[in-house]
């Protein structure tokens, strides 16, 4: 099943070549898939619920998308239905105070779920390899090194156990627009605007070589990429929801058996 979405490691991305409106693997048509979401939702509950009982490891669940690319919807639809104090979500926005005193991945290291927990990256270090680079924040040199050290790091985290899931969100210029535009007409949705949106979405060529080259790059067996076409939002909360029942189910947790044989029952007075 995963690997209708796992970029290869050694592979060359080639995000073009992948449709956004694509829905492989789906059960059927929108009515089908979101019919069969509430019973993954409810999978996905049970082995959160045994990660966190077991406490020895814990699942990092990268999101990197185009901006309104349905990050936060992701995250709002996928884990509904989870234990709210087994999951934290951190958002990386742009440096500052402490953050811009220190490398790059300081912060991102402090954001890491701890054993038993599920943490979810809104953005991450690969912003530093992704907006950095089209926007010229730094030379070349420094964010082309980048690449080796976020698989070294992630090769860390994997060694210490943390299972790494990246999702790229794949939505076309098209939906893009559709979606900014909306968020413009719809009061309720009008915050969410930046008019940076507009800026980066003119360097859409820019920031589609910048994803090629750093899935390419970073696609590793311990912290594999997952390409999900996320123009239709009921395909991408199921695929995403699949892929990680899919990843809990390989990590297998389970309760833990008491540390010492319970006393025997206490007869009353």
């Amino acid at each position: 099943m995963l690997e209708r979405w796992r970029v290869r490691p050694g592979s060359t991305v080639d995000l073009d070549a992948v449709d956004p409106a694509a829905t492989p693997g789906a059960p059927g048509r929108k009515d089908a898939t979101l019919a069969a979401l509430p019973a993954l939702t409810e999978e996905l509950a049970e082995l959160q619920d045994r990660l966190a009982a077991e406490a020895r490891r814990s699942l990092l669940v990268v999101l990197q998308a185009p901006d309104a690319g349905g990050k936060d919807g992701t995250i709002r639809h996928v884990f509904h239905g989870v234990n709210p104090q087994g999951t934290r979500v951190h958002s990386f926005k742009a440096p500052a105070g402490d953050e811009r005193t220190h490398d790059f991945l300081w912060r991102v290291h402090r954001a890491v779920p701890a054993a038993g927990e599920i943490g979810i990256f809104n953005r991450s270090h690969y912003e530093d390899v992704l907006a950095v680079r089209v926007r010229k924040l730094v030379a070349p040199a420094v964010w082309k090194a980048r690449f080796e050290l976020i698989n070294g790091f992630e090769a860390l985290l994997a060694h210490e156990g943390t299972t790494i899931v990246k999702l790229y969100l794949h939505i076309s210029k098209g939906e893009q627009q559709a979606r900014l535009q909306q968020r413009l007409d719809d009061p309720d949705k009008r915050w969410k605007f930046r008019p940076e949106d507009l800026a980066d979405r003119a360097l859409w060529d820019q920031y589609r070589a910048a994803y090629n080259e750093a899935l390419t790059r970073t696609a590793k067996g311990e912290a594999p990429w997952f390409v999900v076409p996320a123009d239709h939002k009921w395909y991408r909360n199921w695929a995403v929801t699949v892929i990680l029942v899919e990843t809990l189910k390989k990590m297998d947790p389970h309760y833990p058996q008491p540390a010492e044989a319970l006393p025997p029952t206490v007869d009353g007075p």
